[in-house]
Formats: C-alpha cells, structure tokens, sequence
C-alpha cells in the first residue's frame, strides 16, 4: 500500500496576512458585498477564528436568501456500474470487471429504483458510476431514453465530468457531440462530482487515469453553453495544501463569472475508511465548517451552497445552515460510494424538516435548479388559521 501523507506545507503563494485585524478587514468587506480575493481567502484559511467567519458567512446567506425559507430535495443515488478504468487511491466504490463484486445494474432493477423514488416524493435521481471501460454512448443514450419514456417528469442529474470526458474516449466524439446527444436522450443536468481539487498536482498523486482540471472545467463550460445547468463540488481534507483549496475555488469562480451555469456548490471531507489513502486522518466539525464558510464568501457568484449531511452527520449538517448554507441537500434514499468508505448518515424526510425549522426556517422542497416545487407553506399556515 502506497503512503500518502495529508499535506502541511502551504507554500509561500500568500504570506503574511495572518493578524486578527486582516481578518476582521477581509470579513467586513464580504459582508458588505466587495469580492474578496485569492490572498484574502488564503488568510481565511490560515485563521483559527471559526466563529467570526462562520458569522460573516451566515451573513452573506441571509443577504442573499432573505426569504425565511431553507430548503431540501428527494432524489436518490443510482450507481448503475461500479466498474472503472480509473484508479482513485481515495476511492472505496471502485472495482475491476474480473472482481467478483463487479456488477452493471441489470435494466429492470434500475427502473424500480426509479419507481420507488417517484413513490416516495422524488423528481429526480443522482445517476453516476464508475468509468466503464467498455460500455458504448449508445448504451447510455438508450438508458436515458427508456427512463424519460417511462418517467416523463423525472430530472436526471447523472453523469459527472470524468463520466462524460471518458465517453468521449470511448466513442471517439467531440466533447459537444457527446454532450448534444445525451442531452437530446434525456440528460437533464451534470453532478458535480470528480472535481476533489481541481488542482493537478493533486489529481495526480491522488489518481491514475482520470479526468485533469482544464478537461473538468471544460465539460462544465460546453454544458453550459448548451443550455444546461450543473452542481460544483470540492472534497478536501487529504493531499492539498490550503493554497490549493483557494485555487480550486478561484477556478469554480472563473468559469461561473464566465458561464453562470452554476446552481450550487457543496463540500465535503475526505472520506479514508476503506481507501488506499486510509493512513490519512479524516477531518473534522471544525474544518468542514470552516471550509464551508470561506467557499461561501469567496464564491460571491454561486446562488447557492448545500450541507454535506451526508459525510458530516445530522448535527453538523444541520450547524453548516450557520456556516453559509442554504440548502440541507438531499434526502438521499440510497447512496453508495460514501458508504463504501464507512460513513453512513440517515435522514428521514420529517428529520430533515426538522432539523431546518429547529434553526429557524421554514423548510421547502425544491428541484435541481432550486425553483421550489411543494405547496407554497403560507398558503397552508393560512388556511390552517382560518379553519
């Protein structure tokens, strides 16, 4: 087993900006709207002072959402292979074809997953896998066409930039052919995922085979000029530097001031159980939460940020609502790829209610493009008064 060691060493790429009144200087000025720059967030990140950036985040939320609700999404996370090309030294999901775990997920199993999903409240689904060494974009344009058949309102958010940069390879097609034909079977929207940092220095020691930061920005970029919208993501806490957390956000924030084509951003820690990279220590609370906070003042351009529930717990997730979210996520009725490393975090659709009125808000479901898609609630509470 490879030994990686979590980096410490930050560089000398922003030094000296480490007082109390830097902080204090960079806080105000997001607060009252100035954009902040790459220094500012690195001194962000040098500081210790989780509340006062935890605050100045909230405040930038409550500027941007002043409306009294907070809200949430139902969809489920359908991994329909977990076959892959690619060797991700952080990755517990993956496997070869030849491994006796190996599987494609049979046909008619999937559209129950589908089924149920619908059943329980959902309009959408999280479809990834892993990159399929063999598996042609005909089979792809064929599920998505089936799905759309039989699930007319259905939204599937599938597909992650290394998925669609790897179909490229296999069928041999531009980036925009690609793109242009899944979106014309029914490819409603990209996840985020595969991004971890967008730094290749990283990307390099931490996989072998996938997906390099120019070529994840620019499947973003083509999807968006096609119309379509997608999710940005970060999962830190491993091999990077804090310099290289500010890069990966400064180049999110490049390509939305560029395109707009951003719907939310999320964040979460690395996850070691069960990884090649499991001699690393996981991070904590502290460091989600102030990670969470500095993306949400430094990406001034992003409409929306979403709690990490999921990797963090329902307590923590539910604190990220004062630390710059204003999304709780998904209620998430399978996931698998955060499992496979050990961490398995449950929600019910009434805890996750809960936990957003406990904070004070009032909670609302919406779709991937964060348009609210329940009874509006003053409408309820209005009618519950008079009756």
């Amino acid at each position: 087993m490879r030994c990686f060691r979590k980096a410490t060493s930050t560089g000398e790429m922003f030094a000296g900006f480490k007082t109390m009144s830097d902080v204090n200087r960079i806080l105000s000025k997001a607060v009252e709207g100035e954009r902040i720059s790459c220094e500012d967030a690195f001194c962000l990140f040098e500081s210790d002072d989780l509340i006062a950036i935890g605050q100045a985040a909230k405040a930038i939320t409550d500027r941007m959402h002043p409306e009294r609700y907070r809200t949430y999404n139902i969809d489920r996370n359908v991994n329909y292979t977990n076959i892959c090309a690619a060797t991700c030294h952080f990755c517990a999901f993956y496997r070869r074809s030849n491994d006796a775990d190996a599987y494609v997920l049979d046909r008619n199993v999937l559209m129950g997953k589908i089924q149920e999903t619908v059943e329980l409240g959902g309009d959408q689904i999280l479809m990834q896998g892993g990159l399929h060494p063999t598996l042609k974009l005909e089979w792809y344009e064929d599920l998505l066409q089936e799905i759309k058949l039989r699930f007319p309102e259905l939204n599937v958010h599938g597909f992650s930039p290394p998925e669609i940069f790897h179909f490229t390879k296999v069928s041999k097609q531009s980036l925009r052919e690609v793109l242009v034909r899944l979106k014309d079977a029914g490819l409603g929207s990209l996840p985020g995922g595969g991004a971890e940092i967008l730094v290749d220095r990283v990307r390099k020691v931490m996989t072998r085979g996938k997906v390099m930061t120019d070529d994840w920005l620019e499947v973003n970029r083509v999807w968006h000029e096609l119309g379509g919208r997608s999710t940005a993501t970060m999962m830190f806490g491993h091999v990077e530097t804090l310099a290289e957390r500010v890069e990966h956000l400064k180049r999110l924030r490049q390509l939305q001031d560029e395109t707009g084509g951003f719907t939310a951003y999320i964040c979460w820690t690395f996850q070691p159980e069960h990884t090649e990279m499991e001699n690393i220590q996981a991070s904590g609370a502290f460091e989600y939460l102030k990670t969470q906070a500095i993306s949400r003042i430094y990406l001034d351009n992003f409409s929306n940020v979403q709690s990490s529930w999921v990797t963090q717990g329902k307590k923590v997730g539910q604190l990220a609502l004062s630390f710059g979210a204003n999304d709780m996520g998904s209620l998430m009725i399978e996931e698998n790829v955060v499992a496979s490393a050990g961490t398995v975090f449950y929600l019910s659709l009434e805890e996750i209610r809960q936990v957003i009125r406990e904070c004070g808000y009032v909670p609302r479901q919406r779709n991937v493009f964060y348009e609210y898609i329940d009874a509006d609630p003053v409408d309820t509470m209005s009618v519950s008064v008079r009756n």
